[in-house]
């Protein structure tokens, strides 16, 4: 059985998109040298990888959410990028840069 795969894209960067198995977790995958994403203790403590996600995706956990409250209170498309579980197509954009979108889901 072929694996699915999902497409990461990083809207109005110089940023190629990437194809990913689903359930690949980011942080393995993604590098200065094709994303945008910038990763740090890669294990949801930190909030260096904090992004925000248009497309479908799993919700976050307690442990990311409540990191998520205090990070990005009112941005409910807020994740950290190396928690998500890839599971479809997905635009993902370093938050608080001019493409991040608080408003949509």
């Amino acid at each position: 059985m072929r694996a699915m795969s999902c497409k990461i894209s990083f809207p109005n960067t110089d940023h190629a998109p990437v194809i990913l198995t689903t359930h690949t977790p980011l942080a393995d995958e993604l590098t200065v040298q094709n994303s945008p994403i910038l990763f740090g203790c890669r294990t949801g403590i930190c909030g260096t990888c904090l992004v925000t996600v248009t497309g479908e995706a799993p919700p976050p956990d307690a442990d990311e959410q409540e990191l998520l409250d205090v990070l990005a209170p009112d941005c409910p498309n807020a994740r950290l990028a190396c928690q998500l579980d890839l599971t479809h197509d997905l635009k993902i954009c370093p938050y608080g840069s001019p493409d991040h979108n608080s408003n949509s889901v």
